[in-house]
């Protein structure tokens, strides 16, 4: 299900969510992107990038922006003869979205092991849903790969150069907890 399809369209429209992701970086938000594509006509219909930072919002996700996008662009939620790039494998949100919204095949680029639900943690799209997009991982993989890791050692770095660090009492359930002698 999960396989490596480099052809020179694939990269065309990745370079575009690339662009997109760093776009995103540039916001200071994780730097994913994502395009839409109307395959008879070859259009760009839906794009996006993560906003989770400036949105305050979980479904702010490059993916859902594109769909969304997509979605008004042709008049209804079915996005049919299309196909979505990410410059990162989809979350089980963003997955699930996808498979509702009937797009023909997904494109991404950087395999993400950690919440990956389309080839890493799980397969979402070989469940038994009404719909099984086609999917082509790792294309442009470096680049994407590389964007993600630059993002992050550079938050890693101002967070240490600040004094910033995450512990646990920094959880607002441990406050919580602590509040209520748990």
């Amino acid at each position: 299900m999960c396989c490596n399809i480099n052809n020179d369209l694939d990269k065309c429209y990745m370079e575009r969510a690339l662009e997109l992701a760093e776009y995103a970086a540039s916001l200071g938000e994780v730097p994913v992107g994502a395009v839409i594509v109307h395959k008879p006509t070859g259009n760009i219909i839906g794009e996006g990038w993560n906003k989770r930072e400036s949105d305050k919002s979980p479904l702010a996700h490059a993916e859902l922006m594109a769909i969304e996008n997509a979605s008004k662009k042709l008049g209804g939620w079915r996005i049919v003869d299309s196909e979505m790039y990410v410059t990162l494998e989809p979350c089980p949100m963003c997955a699930g979205a996808i498979i509702h919204s009937k797009l023909d095949r997904v494109i991404f680029g950087a395999y993400d092991k950690k919440s990956g639900s389309v080839c890493s943690v799980q397969k979402m799209f070989a469940f038994p849903y009404n719909h099984k997009p086609e999917v082509a991982g790792g294309v442009m993989e470096e680049q994407c790969s590389t964007l993600l890791k630059v993002f992050f050692k550079e938050l890693r770095r101002k967070k240490k150069e600040n004094g910033l660090h995450w512990d646990k009492s920094m959880s607002m359930a441990f406050k919580r907890a602590s509040e209520n002698g748990d």
